[in-house]
């Protein structure tokens, strides 16, 4: 029979079980007591409540902490969370009282300031969660104590200036300044409002260290931010792990530390952020965890949690990983510190992402533009009356904040009244030194750098990208391949577009430039044509020829991405951002599903230099083509970038020769100008003949904006295309045996290249017709961008366009009409 001692502990730890899986249920985490009512444990022998045990268990699990880690499958990480849990709080080091007050007195005051100055201004103001002060204090100071010195981090509108002047550092002055719009003529035509614009500064620990801090500028769109945060992360840290061993980039990860500030309505409705979330452990976007924080005020808006989660947390989301989820209430800062300390722990010592659902109120309405009492009355009748935070903690640590709280006042107000004299923006943010070679705005005609090569270094890079290991076993289809690219890089075969890509990848290697390529099914390419990675038969051994050019060549990496377009994108953005001297390219599966990463593209890509004054260089490679292969994988959508298209801010181009690519890649990556690339590559044409080029075209200067036509002399007409429907009418005028029709291939779309096109036009004064030709429906494609521009360069010539009748889909699902179509439109155009 067991003994009572036995017994009493197994009753003991069968409680505690219960509370540690299902505790969280019954936390106290509404500070207004109205929301998230306990629920009952779903166990069918509930603990006694009256017991010692129950009670024990209770203070742990259902106080003001709740924690949700059972479901994590490690042992290990399991028993770490619960030791700390269990233990003496006290062993968790945390911020004396009389910090903590001092910080949640300035994030009060700050708020009151502003509301009293700028009274009916948006904010987006933090009252309500000025605990999130103290939290950033403790957060940055346990991890500074484990080997953080730099935070890249992301938040949406809800505190961000509070933020700026609280934990990043900024002069308050410089916010105010913000409010005052002073030199509106600075911005006009770009700039952004103040609560999207990014901050740098250094904190200053608790113990005396120095984290640099870096809040990124981010758009209304909330969570768009987060891969870029993320990619942003994974920049730094390759670059502190300069020999790229996993030792390196363990360090690496262990000194910068990715963070991303939610709202709890956008936590759990933005399915970009479902998408990076999922990035956490993927080899290529891996950086040792992120703390994840909702800045949860209980209301999205208008809505109610009720309506916006289908779960009772806004954080349920992240149960789809193996990461623990502390929820804790915002009107307990002794217990937020102790997990603000918690999360920075376990993020250093697991590389793991942490949820942290900081859970309060909002005093105000969604902008304090909004009144809120018409969608929840009996929530801010409760709030109207309800003291600040710092005055709640005061009273409990028995401390007077009157004469702190004046002083802080009164500094506010100062700095205040200096921004009405200031008559110039504040810079908030400093540019790192790795940006100072490079430059934005117009291009400089110096910068015009020569792309070719040697003629001589082309077979000896061929050799180092078809050469395996001695005993790798490659598929004998494969092997075919590489033997023919050795003969195209010996100049016995034309080159096709995967091998003139894989040259200019590794002419970049070996010249020290790195290169990232990400994308579905990258690393063979969607058309079987890349084979950037070699695979054993018998091992699956991975192999990539790319890594292995030169004995110092710079770092290649190539990934298969997972099946995602907006994380993914957002990610490759930025890393672009924090690695400018890189090649950074993203590849679409096909061209149209960036329209799934359509918010990057808008907010990031097209206007992040119009907006924040940030650039990169970032290569979006999108399939474009019509095959007859349906709506979907036939156009990528050129007239949207044509349209986002001004201010110099894209690079449009849609190479139509393998060489054109193999230059246009090189251009992007030595020129010193950043402006994201959008090329549209081929499918069918990969491998056409008319579509090879010459390995001798590999030594010519530059990437041409226009290739003119050259074989033909006394044209009736000029016949102005991009991409594949050029190549297609060289073939059938061939086939006609026409000489009175030119053929003119307009290379780079944007910035729109007069001056070539004008010499191209020039070259042909018989022709008195200028036709502009193109695959996509008429309110598609390019027409309308280019028609303007041919009318005012054609002169007295007559200037008509040949395109697919507008239509609502991009094209036809039948190969057959498919095939109808074009023939129409060669006809049409051809003249016959």
């Amino acid at each position: 029979m067991p003994s009572y001692e036995c017994m009493s502990s197994t009753t003991r730890e069968s409680t505690f079980e219960i509370f540690r899986r299902w505790g969280y249920l019954q936390a106290s985490l509404d500070p207004l007591g109205q929301l998230l009512p306990p629920q009952p444990f779903p166990v069918p022998n509930p603990p006694q409540e009256d017991s010692p045990d129950t009670r024990e268990a209770r203070r742990i699990y259902s106080s003001s902490i709740g924690a949700e880690f059972m479901h994590i499958p490690s042992e290990e990480r399991r028993s770490w969370i619960q030791q700390r849990l269990e233990g003496d709080p006290a062993a968790i080091t945390t911020l004396p009282p009389a910090r903590i007050l001092s910080g949640l007195i300035r994030a009060d005051v700050f708020e009151q300031v502003i509301q009293q100055r700028y009274l009916g201004t948006k904010r987006f103001s933090l009252e309500g969660l000025t605990v999130l002060i103290p939290f950033l204090d403790q957060l940055f100071t346990t991890a500074a104590e484990r080997g953080v010195n730099r935070s890249l981090f992301a938040m949406s509108h809800r505190g961000r200036l509070n933020v700026m002047v609280n934990t990043v550092g900024r002069a308050s002055r410089e916010i105010f300044t913000k409010f005052e719009d002073v030199d509106p003529r600075s911005t006009l035509g770009g700039g952004d409002v103040k609560y999207h614009i990014g901050a740098t500064g250094e904190f200053l620990t608790a113990n005396g260290k120095t984290v640099h801090l870096h809040l990124a500028s981010n758009p209304s769109h909330l969570e768009a931010a987060d891969p870029v945060i993320m990619g942003r992360t994974r920049a730094y840290q390759e670059r502190l792990a300069k020999d790229g061993t996993t030792a390196d980039f363990l360090q690496a990860r262990g000194q910068v530390l990715p963070m991303i500030l939610h709202g709890d309505a956008a936590f759990a409705g933005q399915g970009i952020w479902a998408e990076s979330l999922n990035l956490a452990s993927l080899h290529g976007y891996r950086i040792g965890g992120t703390i994840q924080v909702i800045v949860n005020n209980l209301l999205g808006f208008t809505a109610l949690p009720s309506e916006s989660n289908s779960s009772p947390f806004s954080s349920d989301l992240a149960k789809r990983l193996p990461i623990p989820i502390f929820h804790v209430n915002a009107e307990d800062p002794q217990a937020v510190v102790r997990v603000a300390a918690l999360a920075a722990e376990y993020r250093q010592t697991f590389h793991s992402d942490v949820v942290v659902d900081l859970i309060g109120y909002r005093r105000h309405g969604h902008s304090e533009v909004d009144d809120p009492t018409i969608t929840q009355p009996l929530r801010y009748a409760r709030i109207q009356n309800h003291p600040p935070l710092f005055q709640i903690y005061a009273q409990k640590m028995e401390i007077d904040a009157t004469a702190e709280a004046a002083e802080v006042q009164a500094h506010f107000l100062e700095e205040q009244k200096a921004a009405t004299r200031a008559s110039r923006k504040p810079q908030l943010f400093d540019i790192r030194h790795y940006w100072d070679p490079y430059y934005g705005g117009r291009l400089r005609p110096e910068d015009n750098p020569r792309t070719g090569l040697d003629a001589a270094e082309i077979p000896a890079l061929s050799t180092r990208l078809t050469t395996v290991p001695e005993g790798f076993h490659i598929h004998p289809k494969v092997a075919k391949l590489l033997e023919q690219r050795r003969q195209m890089g010996s100049g016995k075969k034309p080159l096709d577009y995967g091998m003139a890509e894989l040259l200019a990848y590794a002419s970049l290697l070996k010249a020290g430039v790195p290169v990232r390529l990400s994308g579905q099914d990258s690393q063979r390419g969607t058309f079987n044509q890349r084979h950037a990675v070699l695979i054993d038969i018998e091992t699956e051994t991975r192999y990539s020829p790319l890594h292995h050019i030169a004995p110092h060549q710079a770092r290649w990496s190539v990934y298969n991405s997972m099946l995602s377009e907006a994380a993914c994108l957002g990610f490759e953005y930025g890393f672009s951002r924090d690695y400018p001297e890189a090649l950074v390219l993203w590849e679409a599966q096909f061209g149209d599903f960036a329209n799934g990463a359509q918010i990057i593209i808008d907010q990031f890509l097209a206007a992040a230099e119009a907006k924040w004054g940030l650039l990169s260089g970032l290569v979006l490679l999108l399939p474009h083509g019509y095959e007859g292969q349906g709506p979907e994988h036939s156009s990528a959508r050129p007239e949207r970038y044509l349209q986002l298209a001004a201010q110099d801010n894209f690079q449009i181009a849609q190479p139509s020769t393998a060489a054109q690519f193999f230059h246009l890649l090189r251009r992007q990556a030595l020129r010193k100008w950043r402006k994201p690339l959008i090329v549209f590559t081929p499918k069918s044409m990969l491998r056409h003949p008319d579509a090879l080029s010459p390995v001798a075209d590999l030594t010519l200067d530059a990437f041409q904006n226009v290739l003119p036509e050259t074989a033909i002399t006394n044209p009736r007409r000029i016949l102005i295309s991009s991409g594949k429907i050029g190549h297609n009418l060289r073939v059938e005028r061939a086939k006609r045996k026409l000489t009175d029709v030119a053929i003119v291939f307009l290379e780079q779309l944007y910035p729109f290249p007069e001056a070539e096109l004008q010499a191209a036009l020039d070259q042909h004064p018989s022709a008195g017709e200028v036709v502009w030709v193109q695959e996509e429906p008429a309110n598609m494609g390019a027409l309308s961008f280019v028609m303007p521009h041919l009318r005012r360069m054609a002169g007295s010539r007559a200037v008509l366009s040949v395109k697919r009748t507008a239509a609502a889909s991009p094209a036809t699902g039948s190969a057959k009409a498919h095939a109808l179509e074009e023939k129409t439109l060669l006809n049409l155009a051809l003249g016959a």
